[in-house]
């Protein structure tokens, strides 16, 4: 039972993603004026086709691990273009729209992204409070003197240049240990030293400073939350606080909640170049359907926050500038724009090769 479980939430999870994905490029081919030939969900023998009045073939195929849009293309020489059809063809429409059909599929992703963390808010979410345990010995936050009970309620980000002056800036509220996370995550990332306004059990208020000097370093083997000693408190459900906001709000704090992942996201990818991060941090596809198994038990919300994660995770990595990534051929385009002129079929064929060379390793690594 666990494992249809895991499996139904995996397909369920890669069936969302992808179908929004794709229909980001669809929707923009359309917006441009580009005939969209084929809308596939899956790769393989197709089980359902429906050909649609304006020729667009809707296919649901049997391998559900990803999903394409076949647009007219005069640069395909499988295809014959009628010159009825021709100015419906993807390659004679001007550079900025074709950049805008390529980017549309992650910007997709990131739209779903927001949808997901504004459902969730409007809906309201239990939220652990932002209260700290005792920091472990050696470790950052004991040195600085952060106690077990401490509650984080502001957070200031410090220049490069903080030199211990007094801070007079107001901080930002953090709501929740779920909000201090992500801004430990964006600091350790991001290597900036921060501030923390907390509240102690008997209700006073301290700030404790973390320099960036001071920061542990992100590195594949150490738990950088252990050496910051900053570490939630368990505390029951009677004392957690309830997330709800209007749809406005909601949909503010979610962008604001999308662009902060973003970024960590972003530099822990990174980090895959410097030796910062390994594959096993980032997650391969069985630790992915793991996850999606065990958040779909727990409940609609944290399902619906992993699809959230998920989603921004798979814009990311299609805007990374490989050739058959939307990234690639956002590339191309930027050469273009440069250079005045396209890239060649052949060269866009070589290219195509290398890149899949280079691929292929993260990729079967992941799957360890």
């Amino acid at each position: 039972m666990q494992a249809l479980i895991t499996l139904a939430a995996f397909l369920a999870t890669l069936g969302v993603l992808v179908s929004f994905h794709e229909y980001g490029h669809f929707l923009a081919a359309r917006l441009c004026g580009v005939k969209v030939l084929r809308f596939a969900l899956g790769f393989g023998k197709p089980l359902f086709t429906y050909r649609a009045d304006n020729g667009t073939e809707w296919v649901l195929a049997s391998i559900p691990l990803g999903g394409y849009v076949k647009l007219l293309d005069g640069r395909d020489t499988q295809q014959s273009i009628n010159p009825a059809e021709r100015p419906e063809s993807f390659d004679v429409k001007p550079l900025w729209q074709r950049s805008l059909i390529v980017a549309a599929g992650p910007f997709a992703n990131f739209l779903l992204a927001v949808i997901l963390f504004s459902v969730i808010y409007v809906s309201g979410v239990p939220q652990l409070p932002a209260r700290l345990q005792a920091p472990p010995e050696q470790s950052i936050a004991a040195k600085l003197g952060v106690a077990a009970g401490d509650q984080v309620i502001g957070w200031q980000s410090l220049s490069t240049d903080y030199s211990g002056a007094p801070i007079l800036e107001e901080f930002d509220p953090v709501p929740s240990w779920n909000a201090l996370r992500w801004l430990l995550l964006d600091a350790l990332t991001g290597e900036q030293g921060f501030a923390l306004d907390l509240q102690d059990v008997s209700g006073r208020r301290h700030i404790k400073s973390f320099r960036q000097g001071d920061l542990p370093q992100i590195a594949p083997e150490s738990d950088p939350f252990q050496a910051l000693g900053l570490l939630p408190q368990l505390s029951p459900p009677s004392e957690w606080t309830e997330l709800k906001l209007g749809p406005i709000e909601a949909l503010c704090f979610a962008s604001q909640r999308v662009y902060l992942i973003t970024k960590v996201s972003l530099r822990l990818m990174l980090g895959l170049f410097t030796g910062k991060t390994a594959l096993k941090q980032l997650g391969g596809p069985l630790s992915i359907a793991d996850m999606a198994g065990k958040s779909a038990q727990v409940g609609w919300q944290p399902f619906a926050a992993f699809l959230a994660l998920m989603s921004i995770s798979i814009g990311l990595l299609n805007l990374v500038p490989l050739p058959m990534l939307d990234g690639g051929q956002l590339l191309y385009d930027g050469w273009e724009l440069v250079a005045g002129k396209r890239i060649s079929l052949s060269m866009q064929e070589k290219l195509q090769k290398v890149g899949f060379f280079a691929a292929d390793i993260p990729f079967l690594a992941s799957l360890v």
